[in-house]
């Protein structure tokens, strides 16, 4: 027993060794790289263990570029690419689909597209293979006041020049849309464009929208185009509306000037009356100062009063029947 317990510990001890042995210094790794035909020391994979970059990672991306044949993938540059916090793999896996593809993708080129942000993976197989975007519904107004709504299919293709600093999606969805509503708009009517939709995608081809995008655009179609509202009809019903508003305000503002006046009129006529009034309660003490003076006699106020009689009766024969019945009623 006493023998048994050291030869435990010791056999513990060594297989402890061996197993953090093997984690810095992956052996087998270094075996199938080398059944691979790619050269690595076991010193280079144990100094990625210090340098906290995986080994499997960086050799098999090794072993798929010398099997795919690319010459210019390099320990160093998918290391500094790694810690970079770039996608190895997806790299890898691009550099090797554009090879097969005979598309020029350099290193540096697709490490700055994968830095940046981008799928380059996913740009390789769109240059491979095109990417239908939908656009949303696009409405505008033709010049006879038809509203058109239409909706384009748009066939692109990813730009790997491009790819870095280029606009995405987003910019070539409103570029299109942009297009439509000015080629829409510039229609005379909007019976032209039901008929020739194709005038529309040829439009918006010839105006170059792709310039400055990560995409070139290779067609554009118009799936479909609804007839909306009479735009025309709305605006001058609006319109309409409106110039009946102002001129009615007008003439509201006219009748309230004419009532103001004659209210005006009305405090003016009751003015004079108070005045008239006024001056005939001096007639009586003019008359009497005028018989005390002795400038009026007896009969000069007699035939004052024959003269008023008189004045009075032409009154009443000048004035219509019906106001000498009310008249007489009174």
């Amino acid at each position: 027993m006493d023998l048994s317990f050291p030869l435990i510990i010791g056999i513990a001890l060594i297989v402890i060794f061996v197993l953090i042995f093997f984690h810095y210094v992956p052996f087998f790794l270094w075996i199938n790289a080398l059944s691979a035909n790619v050269r690595i020391s076991l010193v280079q994979l144990f100094l990625m263990r210090l340098r906290r970059v995986p080994p499997h990672t960086i050799v098999y991306a090794m072993i798929e570029a010398h099997k795919a044949g690319l010459k210019n993938v390099t320990r160093d540059n998918l290391e500094a690419h790694y810690l970079a916090g770039g996608h190895v793999e997806q790299v890898v896996h691009a550099l090797v689909s554009a090879s097969k593809a005979n598309i020029e993708l350099p290193f540096q080129m697709a490490t700055a597209i994968d830095l940046a942000g981008r799928d380059v993976l996913e740009a390789v197989r769109m240059s491979v293979n095109p990417k239908v975007i939908d656009t949303p519904p696009v409405s505008a107004v033709a010049i006879d006041g038809i509203q058109l709504i239409a909706k384009a299919r748009v066939t692109v293709r990813a730009n790997i020049k491009q790819l870095v600093g280029g606009a995405g999606e987003e910019t070539i969805l409103a570029r299109v849309g942009e297009g439509i509503v000015s080629s829409i708009g510039s229609a005379a009517s909007h019976k032209s464009v039901l008929e020739n939709p194709d005038s529309i995608s040829k439009l918006v081809l010839r105006k170059g929208l792709d310039a400055g995008t990560a995409f070139e655009i290779l067609s554009i179609d118009i799936a479909d185009i609804d007839i909306g509202k009479n735009i025309g009809a709305v605006l001058q019903m609006d319109q309409a509306q409106a110039d009946k508003n102002i001129a009615q305000a007008r003439a509201e503002e006219r009748r309230a000037m004419a009532i103001a006046q004659e209210q005006e009129m009305k405090a003016k006529a009751q003015e004079a009356r108070a005045k008239v009034i006024e001056a005939e309660a001096e007639v009586p003490k003019a008359m009497a100062e005028a018989f005390r003076s002795g400038n009026m006699g007896i009969m000069d106020f007699y035939r004052m009063k024959n003269i008023q009689s008189d004045t009075d009766m032409r009154d009443a024969i000048a004035k219509p029947q019906g106001g000498a019945k009310e008249e007489n009623s009174k």
